[in-house]
């Protein structure tokens, strides 16, 4: 991990100040570095891998961790990523069969999982891969001689996104990437003072991890729970010990949902959020919840990193909300078109990225239609465009375009016009096959709107005619994925399959 040095400096100088809280249990900066470097010492000893068949250049040790919000996931990432090794973050929700897909490919030195009866544990003993138990104490904590070193360069991270496909895409990072993006971000997010900071997504995602890395790199307390439960987050929040939330929107309206009775959460100077864009409803739901908070959103993606940066409120310019903001530093964007021919200002298009954040690639999965380099820039499909000032607004992904009556139809677009109604506090959009229209529109939306032509008569407003949906359902909850993200995919099966998790709408 790129911020090896950082952590033992606070343990030198602040050691019991805590580094992490979970579940109300906590570890010191003293004893995270002193676990780790007993860690680091115990996985060098282990035997390496015969299996092992990717090209991984200076890489010793290969560590991947099937680890839920556990305590240990801190030290086994930290021991994990110190030199001359690297760590592979596998969400142990995945389904069985992708986990022992990612496995069989892997071929780590030792599997790191936080039940010895679960899944994970059962796939890695079958491929005869070393498992540890996280918190079983496999290692001497008396040998805390050594250090954990990170002053040279390499692949130190491993990650997986599913792309255009249901089977995950290996990416993977180096040091230098990350210790210029947290150095960066020490300063766009004002992290000099260290201040606590909550994220109660999964650490096996990016958005949580990067979150619990930089909070470590800036010496700050970081919180997070080991199962989502908005009520309990929200209760942590009204302690008064967090001052800074990094959290996807769907938690934050679960948030909002929990807490509506309750005092508004004063304590908190920064929202961050990312993972999908905010809309008008959620800012004013944010607002009176956090009232003294500045409201921020980053835009971005695993495999490139930060791509913007925005204030919506608190800050000397509050951006427009339908942009995603400007570019992050050190980040140029532009709008090209399929010949990759920058076309300008006010033109959507394909967002390409130059950038020294990007990933150095795919281990395995790259079927060139998502993540991609090119003498133009790097790019992951997104489509959107640039105003003349440079403010990014994004329309939607081109794999999930929807042709309607011969005309092209971002569900992006049709789910920003939907979540700006009265009412309305989340929906998703897709197309369905049509004999007359190819594809029909339809969307799903929760909240207290339940009236369709209400919902219609909105979306007129807003929408040109062929972009308005033809049918409207209603969800009291959303399917989740273990990322904080509406599981689309379970959305649309609802709907088709005529289950009751949807209830359609009539006028």
């Amino acid at each position: 991990m790129p911020i090896h040095a950082q952590l033992l400096r606070h343990a030198t100088h602040r050691p019991d100040k805590p580094a992490l809280v979970i579940d109300g249990r906590s570890l010191s900066y003293r004893e995270l570095a002193s676990r780790a470097t007993a860690i680091d010492r115990f996985l060098r000893e282990l035997p390496r891998s015969t299996r092992r068949t990717l090209d991984l250049p200076g890489v010793e040790k290969l560590t991947a961790l099937s680890l839920g919000n556990h305590i240990g996931f801190a030290e086994y990432f930290v021991a994990a990523t110190a030199l001359p090794n690297a760590c592979a973050v596998i969400d142990p929700m995945m389904p069985a069969e992708r986990i022992e897909r990612i496995l069989e490919r892997l071929a780590p030195d030792v599997l790191v999982v936080e039940d010895d009866a679960g899944s994970s544990a059962e796939i890695g003993r079958r491929l005869g891969i070393s498992v540890v138990t996280a918190g079983a104490e496999p290692f001497d904590l008396a040998e805390t001689e050594g250090d954990l070193a990170d002053d040279a360069e390499g692949i130190f991270l491993i990650g997986f996104t599913s792309g255009t496909t249901a089977e995950p895409k290996a990416y993977y990072r180096s040091r230098e990437q990350w210790r210029r993006s947290l150095d960066r971000g020490r300063v766009v997010f004002e992290l000099e003072d260290a201040p606590s900071t909550l994220c109660p997504g999964a650490l096996a995602h990016g958005l949580a991890l990067y979150a619990m890395v930089e909070a470590l790199d800036a010496g700050a307390t970081f919180h997070s729970i080991r199962k989502w439960d908005a009520a309990a987050v929200a209760h942590i929040l009204s302690s008064g010990r967090v001052e800074r939330l990094v959290a996807v929107p769907t938690h934050i309206a679960g948030i909002a949902r929990a807490w509506a009775a309750e005092p508004a959460l004063t304590a908190l100077r920064d929202v961050l959020t990312a993972g999908a864009k905010l809309e008008v409803n959620g800012v004013e739901s944010m607002r009176r919840l956090f009232p003294r908070a500045r409201i921020r959103e980053y835009y971005g993606a695993s495999e490139i990193g930060f791509m913007t940066v925005s204030t919506l409120v608190g800050g000397e310019i509050d951006f427009p909300i339908d942009r995603v903001g400007q570019a992050y530093p050190g980040v140029e964007i532009s709008i090209r078109d399929p010949d990759e021919n920058d076309v300008g200002t006010d033109v959507p298009g394909t967002i390409f990225v130059s950038s020294d954040l990007i990933a150095d690639g795919y281990l395995w999965g790259d079927d060139g239609q998502a993540f991609r380099v090119t003498q133009a820039g790097a790019t992951v499909g997104d489509l959107g465009e640039l105003d003349e000032n440079g403010m990014l607004r994004v329309i939607g992904r081109a794999g999930g375009m929807m042709i309607s009556g011969g005309n092209n139809v971002y569900p992006a677009e049709v789910e920003s016009a939907l979540k700006a109604c009265s009412g309305v506090e989340d929906a998703v959009v897709f197309g369905l096959p049509d004999a007359y229209y190819g594809q029909r529109i339809v969307a799903v939306v929760s909240g207290e709107a339940t009236d369709a032509k209400m919902l219609a008569d909105h979306c007129a407003l807003v929408l040109a005619r062929f972009k308005i949906p033809r049918q409207f359902y209603h969800i009291a909850s959303w399917p989740m994925t273990s990322s904080g993200k509406i599981s689309r995919g379970q959305v649309e099966a609802a709907v088709i399959s005529g289950v009751g998790l949807v209830l359609r709408l009539s006028a």
